[in-house]
């Protein structure tokens, strides 16, 4: 397998993790991991350095632009990709641990589906931030494998967590909310008191005769 790949599947990884609530973004982000779980069903093609890369850009391209010319549709287009999404983190996830769950498998990639949808039809904002997040640190998690085929399955649980729990976060602004709340508290500070005028002079005694 080439360098290349993982390299690849970290690049897209990080920029769904910082960016992944944008909706053509995130329609990369499924692209891109629907690319991977078929080259994880296929892996003869990774012998194919060019067809490795090609397969999970390629898709992500096409989710990226599926997303942003579909803004008439905004509405169905996110419930597509949330079902989608919540199918491919399952996906993904099976194929991290457990990679050989046969019809219970699909079982669990349906519900994952089917709760996506649910996100993002009820939390709409939020459903974006959790999916982008879980998507953003399996690609990232299984970019990391590529390089250091040693990763265990606890780091890799460990690595998915941090990353997403990073990802939801730094979108949902808890980030930030310290700093904000300090900004906040010095803006609404008001402005000290200006001094009280200086009493007028004593008036000059009336001349003597």
């Amino acid at each position: 397998m080439s360098v290349m790949f993982p390299i690849l599947i970290i690049a897209i990884g990080i920029a769904v993790l910082a960016l992944g609530k944008r909706v053509a973004v995130l329609g990369a982000a499924v692209g891109a991991i629907v690319g991977v779980a078929l080259l994880s069903i296929f892996p003869t093609l990774l012998e194919n350095p060019l067809v490795a890369l090609l397969i999970p850009g390629g898709l992500a391209l096409l989710g990226f632009f599926a997303a942003a010319f579909a803004k008439g549709m905004v509405r169905i287009v996110l419930l597509v990709f949330g079902a989608l999404a919540g199918a491919a983190v399952v996906a993904a996830f099976l194929n991290l641990f457990s990679p050989d769950l046969g019809w219970l498998g699909f079982l669990l990639e349906f519900v994952g589906g089917v709760v996506g949808f649910m996100l993002i039809r009820r939390y709409r904002e939020w459903g974006l931030i959790i999916l982008s997040g879980f998507i953003g640190a399996l690609l990232v998690t299984r970019g990391l494998i590529g390089l250091m085929p040693a990763l265990d399955g606890t780091l890799r649980g460990i690595a998915i967590i941090v990353l997403a729990g990073g990802s939801i976060g730094y979108q949902g602004g808890f980030l930030n909310r310290g700093k904000s709340t300090e900004v906040a508290k010095t803006t609404d500070t008001p402005p000290p008191a200006a001094p009280p005028p200086a009493a007028p002079p004593p008036a000059a005694p009336p001349p003597t005769e």
